[in-house]
């Protein structure tokens, strides 16, 4: 690249990077409290919720990407016009391509991690996200719960121990179990186990207290006593793969046998044409943002901000792929208007740029505009002395 092109690719991706990291901080943030009950509910340790922290952040950087470089674009060619320094070089005949070209090298290197990113890193990240949390919460009773002190295992379930020794054995155990409307049950006992795999909690010495909404109270005692904790562990301890989780590979080729897949055969479907489809926004999104933002304009025209027009048409043509992407579930016709929406926005944005046309307001609302501005300067109070001048 040439010297000037160096320089708009320098200025551009820096401050693509200066929208990128806050944005993605605010929204990483977001999601990330979302899943802080791993750590309130399955006890989780700090260094467990930051690596599921990290296993989110994938999920997120495919959605920012375009509209950071949008605001990146857009920033840069809105300081440099401020700056005189497109003008100059329009003056000095240099041609369009001198900034298409390097602010287009770089938005399809964008768009090139943007589809690595969304094809490998994160159905892996989401994967081992799932089955993170389902290990959280599969074995809770023999190594989460702390001792004497009353944990909710899921609504209407709580359990108490007073001590926990080792080989899984849990020393005075409490538990009540009010999940059944009809009746309550209260489970004391003098010692307990949880079974290797998790599904049965055996207690030994202690009693039953069935209690019924009209007050009777009835007490059973035993020797030994096996809970049921397989509705639980396999409803919390499993990790089922979603069409988000999967891999390109079988997005394209499909398991027929997977359960999933018998189910939600329309999900696979559309998650394939929307990663398909959505790589490819970096890229759209820059020949907009050049269009709007890459040529020389007066201070005086009146023109909403480029990055206000570029990201308002950004925002509208994602909202499209996002609901023709939803309508692929139920319909597969929406596959071609998925994919004829960012062709059209991208040739429209080439033809544009190539016969070096200017994206303007129509003439009625630039006057509007023209005449508000003009109203609202003649309404601002002027500094004492600015009108008489500067004369002795």
């Amino acid at each position: 690249m040439k010297l000037f092109e160096t320089y708009i690719v320098r200025r551009v991706g820096m401050m693509f990077l200066v929208a990128l990291l806050p944005v993605l901080a605010i929204i990483w943030t977001t999601q990330v409290l979302q899943r802080i009950n791993l750590v309130t509910d399955s006890g989780q340790s700090m260094g467990s919720f930051a690596k599921l922290a990290t296993l989110i952040l994938p999920t997120i950087i495919p959605i920012v990407l375009p509209f950071a470089l949008v605001i990146g674009i857009t920033q840069t060619l809105t300081a440099m016009n401020s700056d005189s320094e497109l003008t100059v070089m329009e003056a000095a005949g240099a041609k369009r391509s001198i900034i298409i070209r390097p602010v287009m090298i770089l938005a399809i290197a964008i768009s090139v991690f943007s589809f690595f990113v969304d094809n490998v890193v994160e159905p892996r990240a989401r994967v081992a996200a799932r089955q993170m949390v389902a290990e959280a919460y599969a074995d809770l009773l023999s190594t989460v719960i702390e001792e004497k002190n009353f944990r909710r295992i899921e609504d209407g379930l709580y359990v108490q121990i007073s001590q926990r020794l080792s080989g899984r054995i849990l020393k005075g155990l409490f538990v009540v179990d009010s999940r059944d409307p009809a009746f309550d049950l209260i489970y004391y006992a003098k010692e307990g186990a949880v079974d290797p795999s998790g599904t049965s909690l055996l207690m030994k010495d202690g009693e039953v207290h069935r209690k019924t909404p009209d007050g009777s109270v009835s007490v059973i005692k035993f020797d030994s006593y096996s809970f049921d904790l397989s509705d639980m562990t396999q409803s919390r301890g499993q990790a089922n793969a979603r069409a988000s989780d999967r891999s390109l590979g079988f997005l394209f080729n499909p398991d027929t046998n997977d359960p999933d897949y018998k189910q939600r055969p329309g999900d696979y479907r559309a998650e394939l044409h929307r990663r398909l489809n959505d790589w490819a926004l970096p890229a759209i999104f820059a020949l907009i943002s050049l269009v709007i933002a890459g040529d020389a304009r007066s201070h005086r025209e009146a023109r909403l901000h480029p990055m206000v027009s570029a990201l308002t048409l950004s925002f509208a043509l994602r909202w499209a792929d996002f609901y023709a992407a939803n309508q692929i579930d139920n319909s597969a016709k929406f596959i071609g208007v998925l994919y004829a929406i960012n062709i059209i926005a991208a040739l429209i944005a080439i033809i544009l740029l190539l016969r070096n046309r200017k994206m303007t307001m129509p003439v009625s609302i630039r006057n509007r505009l023209s005449n508000w501005r003009q109203r609202v300067q003649d309404r601002m109070p002027t500094a004492p002395g600015s009108s008489n001048g500067g004369g002795a």
